[in-house]
């Protein structure tokens, strides 16, 4: 055994690259920062990834296409048929008692049944959506799948049911004298 055959064994950690301690190290005096420039002092930040040196970035360069429905879409928590098995004979299942029972987690804008695994049980379900295959098992077993409405549209100004259209309509009109 000599001094060449000696080792520090695996370690967890890469030691820290120590600059700036005399020449002897390699990275001494400019600490492996070059002579000078901007990068050279201290408090200096390197250019991120994406810095493409004064031309006009990419994010400027491409166009803007499209359009996202993500501020009004709904999302809803998707349970398998066979994920109610955890519940008893008879028991009323919904968003809130899922939520109980830990079968999901989280907050969620609905729910949606999905027609995967067995269901042995008599269940009242309410959802705001069945896969026809959900729903059939759920029905075959004496259970019920009760379907929440969804809520009403709003009454869209169609041209001419403003009020300036209801004035000249009533102005139209002949009225009648007595």
């Amino acid at each position: 055994m000599d001094l060449t055959t000696l080792s520090h064994g695996v370690t967890k950690r890469k030691a820290k690259k120590r600059v700036g301690r005399g020449i002897g190290s390699g990275h001494g005096k400019t600490a492996s920062r070059g002579h000078k420039g901007q990068y050279a002092s201290a408090g200096a930040e390197m250019f991120s990834v994406v810095y493409g040196g004064g031309q006009t970035p990419l994010h400027r360069r491409i166009p803007k296409r499209g359009f996202t429905n993500a501020t009004w879409a709904k999302d809803y928590a998707e349970v398998n048929v066979g994920d109610l098995e955890a519940f008893d004979n008879g028991a009323a299942v919904d968003l809130a008692a899922l939520k109980a029972k830990r079968i999901i987690n989280g907050t969620w804008d609905g729910l949606r049944v999905l027609g995967n695994g067995n269901l042995t049980k008599k269940l009242t379900i309410t959802a705001d959506h069945f896969t026809a295959g959900a729903r059939a098992k759920i029905e075959a077993k004496g259970g019920t799948a009760t379907l929440i409405p969804a809520p009403k549209k709003p009454v869209r100004n169609k041209m001419g049911q403003g009020k300036r259209s209801q004035r000249k309509k009533n102005a139209a009109k002949p009225t009648e004298s007595k």
